[in-house]
């Protein structure tokens, strides 16, 4: 028998809209007169990304890659791996990884020593959520929504186990 999961608003969908309206109008500032590449990574940061693009005012293509490190759990394995990889050329290009929430900043530093080995002009990573309550190596945000000090959360294309991607919102999962 599973015990049901109780779900706790923490964001609402006007503040996650108005956040990443504020997060676009700075990256858009900061790369005006460039191209940029966002790297999306799947599937977590998909609706954020999807919703960033749209709000952007300058030239930016778009590429992901998906990286494995939780499986069905709630704490990341350590050891990371590739699922899919970048299809665009990098090298002296402006990258910013967009990404859904960044808790023990593994992924992170593990895609960003990747890239650096491909020889872009620069490297930056937004994230919808900053979680350092469990910060394991140190890693720099360059754009970040919300931070939220502890707590599994799920919404806004968050899972847990696929489940609750789809909730507009973003929600702390009790369980």
């Amino acid at each position: 028998m599973t015990l049901p999961i109780k779900k706790e608003k923490i964001f609402s969908q006007q503040e996650i809209r108005k956040k990443v309206k504020e997060l676009a109008r700075t990256i858009s500032q900061d790369y005006k007169n460039e191209e940029l590449i966002l790297i999306g990574v799947l599937k977590g940061a998909f609706v954020f990304l999807s919703d960033l693009v749209r709000h952007l005012t300058i030239p930016v293509k778009v590429d992901f890659v998906r990286l494995s490190s939780y499986g069905s759990g709630t704490q990341s394995k350590g050891k990371i791996r590739f699922t899919k990889a970048l299809e665009l050329p990098v090298r002296d290009r402006h990258l910013l990884v967009v990404e859904d929430i960044v808790d023990s900043g593994l992924t992170m530093k593990f895609l960003k020593d990747f890239l650096m080995k491909e020889q872009p002009r620069s490297v930056k990573i937004c994230a919808l959520i900053d979680k350092s309550e469990r910060r394991q190596v140190p890693i720099e945000i360059d754009y970040v929504g919300f931070s939220v000090p502890k707590g599994f959360i799920v919404g806004y294309g968050l899972d847990f186990d696929e489940q609750f991607r789809q909730l507009p919102a973003l929600y702390h999962l009790q369980f």
